[in-house]
C-alpha cells in the first residue's frame, strides 16, 4: 500500500498517488492555542459547513483533544481525488485557514489518504502503519462474511422487484451495500478492536 500523500499547506505539490479513482480522506491536524479554543470551535463549524457544499463530500469526523492536549484531528471524506483536491485548493478554504492560523501553535498538517489507508493509519501523526499482510487479513475477515450475508438480505427485495435482480444491477446494489457497511460501520470498529495486534 502506498504511503499517504502529505501536504503541509494548500497548494503544496501533489504526489503521484493523487490519480487513483478510489475515495479520498483528507486528514487534518490542528494544534490550537489554549486561549483560542472557543474561537477555533466556532471556526470549525464554519469550515465544516463550507466543505459540505462541495461536490463529492461524504462526511466529516472530528476527534477532539483529550484533557491536557490541544490537538484536533479532522477527517473529511470525498468520493474521489479530484473532489478532495478541489476542496483543498478552493478560495473559501484558503480564506478560512488564513483566518484561523493566528490561533494555531503551528501550521496545519494535512494528508490525503485512500479509504483503506485511513482505516489502518493510527490517528497520531507520524505513527507507523501495520504490515500489508495484516491489512489484507483484517480486510478479508471483514468483507468475507458480508459477501455471504448481504446477498441474502437483498433476496426478498429482488424477488419482489425483479427489475432490481437484473444482471449488473443486482451486483451493483450488493457491492454498494457491502462497501457502505465496511467504510462507515464495520471497519472502523474492527480496527479499534484489533489495534493492539494490528500495530504491534
Amino acid at each position: 500500500m502506498n504511503d499517504p500523500q502529505e501536504r503541509t499547506e494548500p497548494g503544496a505539490p501533489r504526489e503521484s498517488g493523487a490519480h487513483y479513482e478510489s475515495g479520498r480522506t483528507i486528514f487534518i491536524r490542528h494544534t490550537v492555542r489554549p486561549r483560542e479554543r472557543a474561537r477555533y470551535e466556532t471556526w470549525l463549524r464554519q469550515i465544516i459547513e463550507a466543505a459540505a457544499r462541495f461536490p463529492g463530500h461524504q462526511g466529516v469526523h472530528v476527534l477532539r483533544p483529550p484533557e491536557g492536549s490541544q490537538a484536533f484531528e479532522i477527517a473529511v471524506r470525498f468520493s474521489g481525488a479530484q473532489q478532495a483536491e478541489a476542496w483543498l485548493d478552493s478560495d473559501i478554504r484558503r480564506e478560512l485557514v488564513a483566518d484561523i492560523l493566528p490561533a494555531l501553535e503551528q501550521d496545519e498538517q494535512v494528508e490525503i489518504r485512500t479509504g483503506i489507508e485511513f482505516w489502518f493509519t493510527p490517528p497520531a501523526s507520524g505513527a507507523k502503519q501495520p504490515t500489508r499482510w495484516k491489512q489484507w487479513l483484517v480486510t478479508t475477515a471483514v468483507i468475507w462474511p458480508l459477501t455471504m450475508v448481504v446477498p441474502l438480505l437483498w433476496q426478498p427485495v429482488f424477488e419482489a422487484l425483479p427489475t432490481l435482480s437484473t444482471w449488473g444491477i443486482r451486483h451493483g446494489l450488493i457491492a454498494g451495500t457491502i462497501v457502505a457497511l465496511v467504510v462507515y460501520l464495520v471497519m472502523p470498529r474492527v480496527v479499534r478492536l484489533v489495534a493492539p495486534w494490528l500495530f504491534r
